[in-house]
C-alpha cells in the first residue's frame, strides 16, 4: 500500500482500470456530482474518472460503496476535504461550480462590454 506523506499513514492503491470500469459502467458513465453525461461526446468521455468519496488521503476505502463516477474537473473542486455525506459534497462542488461559472461569465463579458463601448 502507498503512504502518504501528510499524515504518514497507508492508504489503498488508485482503481485499475477493470475495476473504474465496473464503477462507470455501474454509474452509467454519468458524474454523480453534476450529472455530465460521459457518453454524450468524445470530450466528455475523455474527462470521465472514478471519485473516492472519502479520499484515500482520508484513508477512504476502495469499495463500491466510496468509489463514484466523476467528471475530472468536479474531482478537482470537491478535492481531499471529507464531507459528512455525498449529498454534502454534491451540494458543495455544485456551488462552486456555479461560482466558477458565474466568474467566468462576468470576466467573459467585460471584453465584450469594452469592444461595444469603443
Amino acid at each position: 500500500m502507498p503512504l502518504n506523506i501528510l499524515t504518514m499513514s497507508l492508504v489503498d492503491r488508485p482503481v485499475t482500470q477493470a475495476e473504474g470500469l465496473k464503477i462507470l459502467e455501474r454509474d452509467q458513465f454519468c458524474c454523480r456530482y453534476c450529472g455530465l453525461d460521459g457518453k454524450a461526446s468524445f470530450e466528455n468521455a475523455l474527462v470521465m474518472s472514478v471519485d473516492f468519496v472519502v479520499p484515500r488521503a482520508r484513508k477512504g476505502k476502495k469499495d463500491q460503496i466510496n468509489l463514484v463516477a466523476c467528471c475530472r474537473p468536479c474531482n478537482t473542486i470537491k478535492g481531499t476535504k471529507v464531507y459528512a455525506s455525498f449529498d454534502d459534497a454534491k451540494k458543495f462542488v455544485l456551488a462552486q461550480r456555479e461560482e466558477l461559472r458565474r466568474a467566468w461569465e462576468a470576466q467573459r463579458a467585460r471584453p465584450a462590454a469594452k469592444a461595444a463601448s469603443d
